[in-house]
């Protein structure tokens, strides 16, 4: 990571809410939680993630940096890149540095919901 220069995409993060319905039940969607420069690297080389290649899922390292917002992010979530429209499946997330300074997370791409 070489600074905050890198955080050259725009990223939604999308949180799974869930409430009353009006009924006497609850439902369950999508709701955009905040926006944030993010930097996006496809991932390359290991086995696991070739053999995911072969069947269509590409792997991303999404960087962000740490703040109040980015840290409420759980792996659960979705991330929609603003540029593009990709809308990635978050799957870990790990703080990088172990100074809070940037957050890595591991989205997927074209893995079903």
């Amino acid at each position: 990571m070489s600074g905050a220069g890198s955080l050259r995409e725009r990223v939604t993060f999308v949180e799974l809410v869930s409430g009353d319905d009006g009924y006497g039940g609850t439902f369950e969607g999508w709701e955009d939680a905040f926006t944030d420069a993010a930097r996006l690297a496809p991932k390359m080389g290991s086995e696991p993630v070739i053999a995911g290649r072969m069947q269509g899922i590409q792997p991303y390292t999404l960087t962000v940096r740490s703040n109040v917002n980015t840290r409420r992010v759980r792996p659960y979530w979705k991330a929609r890149n603003h540029r593009t429209g990709t809308t990635y499946e978050i799957k870990t997330i790990v703080n990088i540095d172990e100074r809070n300074a940037y957050l890595e997370m591991l989205v997927v791409e074209g893995e079903a919901s």
